[in-house]
């Protein structure tokens, strides 16, 4: 029970508790942290090394798989996204950064599956959604596909807490204020504070999105730059002069019945150059 006291209120470790944990096996740790939550299981990391390694070392051990058996609902675990990701620690982190189910608009819901966004047919509105984890350091890639038709406005990028995510009318939502930048995909125009920033990317007869086409969003709040590729084509950056401030990914669509998904890759991905 060393590891369940360490991990009380506050995520403060109790100095005996952790002392007591250098004389526990492993496989009794690894059985206690299976009982833990994830906030908890962040707080059992800092105690001491052996913890640490307990927690970290094997990324498919009982405490990931127990962790996922309780937090993840089956069609989430059956998702393409899901079956791809070789560990249940990896699936875990993967579920963490999906979209929100209580950080979108009334007029979208957020499939079992926990990574497809499902715009109801709402006439005369635009609706949005934010992923649950934003980011405020290190360089971060998640991509981005519609499954369904477009329609007029079709927005990805980053929004702050303050964005809104519903909005009378058919509009550029993301990018609507100084709360949110966005790329439409319908016409390529940027947008940010409610204003078209130039079109993206910047070339001659750019081609228009496909449906099922990844677009891969590249956030680096080192540099407070926002960039975008397709495929395995780096289309350049989009938007610099981020605020040093928490961004989240995030959607706006307007059309009835369209669905996106959305899948973080990695965090502190390797420096584009540009």
């Amino acid at each position: 029970m060393a590891a369940a006291a360490a991990a009380g209120s506050g995520g403060v470790p109790n100095s005996a508790a952790a002392a007591g944990g250098w004389r526990l096996p492993g496989r009794v740790l690894e059985f206690v942290f299976s009982y833990l939550d994830l906030r908890e299981l962040r707080s059992c990391a800092l105690v001491c090394k052996l913890w640490y390694r307990v927690l970290h070392g094997d990324e498919n051990s009982e405490v990931w798989r127990s962790l996922a058996a309780r937090n993840l609902a089956e069609e989430a675990l059956r998702n393409d996204i899901l079956c791809n990701v070789p560990t249940y620690k990896g699936k875990v982190r993967a579920f963490q950064h999906a979209f929100s189910t209580n950080d979108c608009s009334r007029n979208v819901y957020i499939k079992k599956n926990g990574f497809t966004l499902h715009r109801n047919p709402i006439a005369q509105s635009t609706d949005g959604a934010r992923t649950k984890i934003g980011f405020s350091e290190g360089r971060h890639a998640w991509e981005v596909w519609w499954e369904g038709p477009l329609g007029t406005v079709a927005v990805i990028g980053i929004a702050t807490k303050r964005a809104p995510m519903q909005c009378q009318g058919y509009v550029a939502l993301l990018g609507s204020d100084d709360q949110s930048w966005g790329w439409n995909l319908v016409d390529n125009n940027l947008l940010h504070n409610g204003e078209v920033n130039g079109s993206f990317p910047q070339c001659n007869n750019a081609p228009k999105y496909q449906i099922g086409e990844r677009i891969r969003v590249i956030l680096d709040m080192e540099d407070k730059t926002l960039a975008f590729e397709r495929g395995y084509e780096f289309l350049g950056v989009a938007f610099r002069g981020l605020p040093k401030t928490c961004l989240y990914p995030a959607v706006s669509a307007v059309y009835g019945n369209t669905e996106q998904e959305h899948e973080n890759q990695v965090d502190n991905v390797e420096k584009p150059a540009y």
